[in-house]
């Protein structure tokens, strides 16, 4: 991550609806695992509607670092897992993102043995890796702490079995499926996660090869096999930037066509917007329109849970759109515990938020102003972005290698629908 990429700024000017049609992108939580997939394969793996976003860069350097040899042409990449000569990563590498960890199932399962460091990312409070590390040995592997490293072998190679997971974490379930999949035996996971994009990296690993299924439920099972090789699979549409621009035309009081998304996978979000008053509409599950032109109001209660609860990661989203909603609307947060960081940036907005532990309470107030800011971390900053398009005046947001992170260019797409936004 260069210096002039950390200094750059989103400057917005409030007050345009925003009327037009956004294609939404690949997702972020999707193309990481599936990148670390890509390790798996002795062959060429071809990943369509793969996004543009400094982490699907960092992953692209973790595989350099591997020995992998990755083109991107467009939305296109390419990965060659052939010629894979290294198990170990630098530290700086690692560092760039949270969700690097996931390489970690994957190489294992490919080589038997890494030396890993702790991952970096946003700070969003206590996310353990104790669930992988634990599952791993309960596969046979050995971990060693090491001066802030982690040695990890199998001296017998990966073997299936049967885990049950103490809560069910999306990066602890794809960790597991990675070793899985070419491990000695079979693999139950209990508890596993149900997101979709698991349910993503289990279809693009069965184009592979493996042996997979369950995924979408508790119960995922896997039977290992020898060896994957290389596939070509289509990255599903990024729910939560979907959502995201959703927030932006509530906010606004505007209306947009969302194409390339995927309807189902956001039946824990889109009555949310019903609830609060714009009117939402699909299409052959792959558009959505909203309208937000009706008197809307506050929502009442948003409480998160793994899916198919509400997910963790549209929370400030909708916590930026309720701030200037008629009525009192209160946060539950029950995935992470420091996830409330940008509620003290929309107050230097005008927002009124009151937080205690994992409750947030939202006074909406008739208007927003524009100010200095900086995002906290990744949904944090696109909070910060759907504030500053309702706020009055201009709102500076510092810090936006965070949104970079999951958002390919959020303010072309949103000047394309009518935003007075721009990186400077």
């Amino acid at each position: 991550m260069n210096e002039h990429r950390n200094s750059q700024r989103l400057i917005v000017a409030g007050g345009r609806k925003l009327q037009g049609e956004i294609a939404v992108q690949g997702a972020k939580n999707s193309v990481l695992p599936l990148l670390a997939a890509t390790v798996l394969c002795k062959g060429t793996a071809v990943l369509h509607n793969c996004p543009k976003l400094t982490d699907a860069d960092a992953a692209f350097r973790i595989l350099d670092c591997l020995g992998c040899k990755c083109e991107r042409e467009k939305s296109v990449v390419t990965v060659n897992g052939e010629a894979m000569c290294n198990n170990q990563v630098p530290d700086g590498v690692i560092q760039e993102m949270r969700s690097s960890i996931v390489f970690l199932g994957a190489i294992l399962g490919r080589c038997g043995n890494c030396r890993w460091s702790t991952p970096g990312g946003c700070e969003l409070g206590a996310r353990p890796i104790d669930y992988h590390l634990e599952a791993f040995r309960q596969m046979g592997v050995e971990v060693e702490n090491d001066a802030g490293f982690m040695n990890c072998t199998a001296p017998k190679g990966i073997q299936g079995a049967r885990i049950s997971l103490p809560f069910p974490s999306v990066g602890a379930t794809e960790n597991i499926m990675l070793a899985a999949v070419t491990a000695n035996g079979s693999t139950e996971i209990h508890n596993a996660a149900r997101e979709p994009e698991i349910v993503d990296l289990a279809n693009f690993l069965r184009k592979c090869g493996a042996k997979i299924s369950g995924e979408g439920s508790s119960t995922i099972a896997i039977e290992g096999v020898k060896e994957l090789y290389g596939a070509e699979h289509t990255v599903i549409p990024d729910r939560i930037v979907t959502a995201t621009y959703m927030c932006c035309a509530a906010i606004t009081r505007g209306e947009l066509l969302l194409t390339k998304t995927k309807q189902d996978d956001l039946s824990p979000i889109l009555p949310v917007f019903e609830r609060i008053g714009c009117s939402v509409y699909t299409y052959s599950d792959d558009k959505i329109y909203i309208n937000a032109r009706k008197p809307l109001s506050s929502p009442k209660k948003i409480v998160t849970h793994v899916h198919p609860g509400f997910p963790t990661d549209a929370q400030a989203l909708l916590m930026a759109l309720t701030t200037v909603l008629p009525g009192t609307t209160i946060f539950e947060e029950n995935i992470f515990e420091c996830r409330y960081k940008h509620a003290g940036e929309l107050g230097r907005l005008g927002a009124k938020i009151n937080v205690k532990e994992r409750v947030a309470v939202v006074e909406g107030v008739k208007r927003l102003s524009g100010a200095a800011v900086k995002s906290t971390d990744l949904r944090g900053g696109a909070a910060l972005v759907v504030a500053g398009l309702a706020a009055e005046g201009v709102t500076k947001i510092g810090n936006i290698h965070h949104i970079d992170r999951g958002y390919e260019s959020i303010e072309d797409a949103l000047h394309s629908v009518g935003a007075n936004i721009k990186r400077s």
